[in-house]
């Protein structure tokens, strides 16, 4: 089985301007909700989103710009659906210019915000939740020291493990849902401490 990744699927960004027009929630919703619910025009998402159509159409096209998002074939030649060029993005690459940091950083700032609204919301439902679902998500924490390419490894270990997934099930592909299966958002948050010197 080859490893390289599906451009349709995995998207690694490297343009601190793609970035940054990633990096506002308007646009975060949109993508998110493309996702789920697969094409559909701006008047359908911006009644989907509570947010009036111009607005709607403004961000997908300024998703468009950076190729976030690409028009999908209509019912007709009236309708003008919208649909996600990727469902996953990585800007690891980004982080080696400070242009590219400074993007990164809002933007991670922003989805981490995000991350713990979602996470909010769902503590508030989980408790009449199947075990399921209730016993396999929240928050886990473990600390360990690892040398740099020890994380390098574990990091892409996951990137694979999670890898199947997005190849077998794309987001925006209801068609590949098996039954029973919801939307899962893992967000992963991974911080190093300072060096300090021994003692």
């Amino acid at each position: 089985m080859s490893l390289e990744k599906d451009p349709r699927r995995t998207r690694l960004l490297s343009d601190p301007l793609a970035i940054r027009a990633m990096a506002h929630p308007v646009r975060l919703d949109l993508r998110s909700l493309l996702g789920r619910e697969g094409p559909m025009t701006a008047a359908e998402a911006a009644r989907h989103l509570g947010i009036s159509q111009a607005l709607a159409s403004h961000h997908l096209r300024q998703l468009a710009k950076y190729d976030f998002v690409e028009p999908a074939p209509g019912k007709d030649n009236r309708e003008r659906p919208w649909r996600l060029v990727s469902t996953s993005q990585s800007w690891r690459d980004a982080m080696r210019t400070p242009e590219g940091a400074a993007a990164a950083e809002v933007l991670e700032q922003l989805m981490a915000e995000r991350a713990l609204d979602d996470l909010a919301k769902w503590q508030q439902q989980r408790l009449h939740e199947d075990p399921v679902w209730r016993d396999n998500s929240g928050i886990g924490q473990t600390g360990i020291y690892l040398t740099g390419e020890e994380l390098a490894e574990l990091v892409g270990q996951i990137d694979a493990l999670l890898q199947r997934w997005v190849d077998e099930r794309p987001i925006d592909d209801k068609s590949t849902r098996p039954p029973g299966s919801r939307h899962v958002s893992l967000t992963q948050i991974l911080t190093i401490s300072p060096e300090q010197e021994e003692r």
